[in-house]
């Protein structure tokens, strides 16, 4: 059984029982499935130490037999490198190794409080030249795993000679795709700003949550946590005092997350997102968090490059991941010089082609000028036509985060010629079914609203 696969769709484990087909290569390494690119162990030849054009295709591998499928690889390992981040970033322009070392980034961030915007900026897009240059994850939006598990289901149905798979549909209630907007205040004038911010949200009937620092960069008293739960809004703890130095020694973070997790208590918080999204997946078991929101889908605008490969949330142990799947207001604004929501509008259509989650950061220290204001308040009549028309589930982190945990302990059960859901928050659950239509898998859903 396929524990990937059951994971992802929650269909009955009888429909995911795949096989490796034969030995694996010694060493991982990069191959392509189809139009996907992998990293991991194979057994259709030797995979690439390099991402490179011209990958070798693990397609031809793949054997059916007496209705069984066998695939050239272990799915589990390739989903579980690509969430992970495991897969080599040799496609680093030689600029960004330079300047991303430990002493330069102690540096930027001592001096950063004093810097003008203008100043970083210039930085940054010097430390980010050939970001456009990268091959994988793919931008604006990376589907690999998407792909990779509707590729997996469409061999299914093919070696079990069946017309379709039942599983339990991503998102309450049939919703298409799944909207969250979240704000990190990353010093006082954005503290400052909440306000007027959160009036700005709710005259779209859109709620978010606020990331709020604990130490060093501004004020952050019991009174002005209260001030977001009163109007309906989410407090989350982001980093600990946004130095960028969270994740850079294990002995070091192991006693900040001591501190993070006392705040967290404190804040009455569920969330967490680490500053300018540095993160290192293998240590979260440290944190407390329901769940977690640093790990960018494609992140080739951010200080640390890769991406997740996924646009929906996934476990990280016992933390929920929520992936960043769009890109940043800062970075449009600042790095790409675009004030408008072009791109934005881009990335939304691509991920509920893919019936993902739509999230997003806009800063309160950013929407402060009056051209970003401008664009940020486009973008909220985007999302409410969009929420409008396509019926999207617009939510706050944490109902997210309930919902799929909820998700996750539902089972598809045979009900006479049918079947049934059973598990917590079944009401809002619908059965799809994923069938092929030529080479392609289209999704279903019963009784979506």
């Amino acid at each position: 059984m396929d524990k990937a696969l059951v994971e992802y769709f929650r269909c009955p484990e009888d429909f995911a029982q795949l096989e490796v087909n034969g030995p694996v290569s010694s060493d991982p390494g990069y191959f392509q499935f189809g139009q996907d690119i992998c990293y991991g162990q194979y057994s259709g030849g030797l995979p690439s130490k390099y991402l490179v054009h011209g990958l070798p295709d693990a397609t031809q591998a793949v054997r059916i037999e007496s209705k069984h499928l066998y695939l050239p690889f272990d799915l589990d390992q390739i989903v579980d490198n690509l969430r992970s981040e495991r897969y080599q970033l040799n496609s680093w322009h030689s600029l960004e190794k330079i300047t991303g070392g430990k002493v330069t980034r102690a540096i930027y961030y001592l001096l950063r409080p004093i810097l003008p915007v203008s100043v970083r900026k210039h930085l940054q897009r010097a430390r980010l030249s050939g970001w456009d240059k990268i091959l994988f994850p793919h931008w604006p939006v990376d589907s690999t795993i998407e792909s990779l598990m509707a590729h997996t289901v469409s061999l299914i149905l093919k070696a079990r000679q069946i017309e379709r798979v039942p599983f339990i549909w991503f998102w309450p209630n049939g919703a298409p795709a799944c909207l969250i907007m979240t704000h990190d205040i990353e010093a006082a004038a954005g503290r400052d700003f909440c306000a007027q911010l959160m009036d700005i949200d709710d005259s779209f009937g859109i709620k978010s949550a606020f990331q709020v620092v604990p130490e060093m960069r501004y004020d952050a008293r019991a009174d002005f946590l209260d001030g977001f739960r009163k109007r309906g809004f989410e407090v989350n703890v982001h980093d600990l005092n946004h130095d960028g130095e969270l994740f850079q020694h294990k002995e070091k973070f192991l006693r900040r997350a001591e501190q993070i997790n006392l705040y967290a208590k404190g804040f009455g918080a569920q969330g967490f997102r680490a500053g300018a999204m540095y993160r290192n997946q293998d240590w979260y078991e440290a944190f407390d968090f329901s769940y977690d929101m640093s790990v960018p889908n494609v992140a080739h605008l951010e200080p640390q490059r890769g991406g997740c490969c996924t646009l929906m949330p996934y476990f990280i142990g016992k933390i929920l991941e929520l992936p960043l799947t769009t890109t940043q207001d800062y970075s449009l604004f600042h790095i790409l010089g675009d004030y408008s929501i072009v791109l934005w509008k881009q990335q939304i259509d691509l991920i509920i082609q893919r019936n993902g989650l739509i999230s997003f950061i806009a800063h309160p220290d950013y929407l402060i000028e009056k051209n970003a204001r401008k664009v940020y308040l486009d973008l909220l009549g985007h999302l409410a036509r969009t929420r409008a028309e396509k019926k999207i589930w617009m939510a706050l982190p944490s109902e997210v985060n309930l919902w799929w945990r909820n998700r996750s302990q539902m089972k598809l059960i045979r009900a006479g010629g049918g079947w049934r859901i059973e598990g917590p928050d079944k009401e809002r659950a619908r059965i799809a079914y994923a069938t092929r239509q030529g080479d392609s898998i289209v999704y279903t859903v019963d009784g979506a609203d």
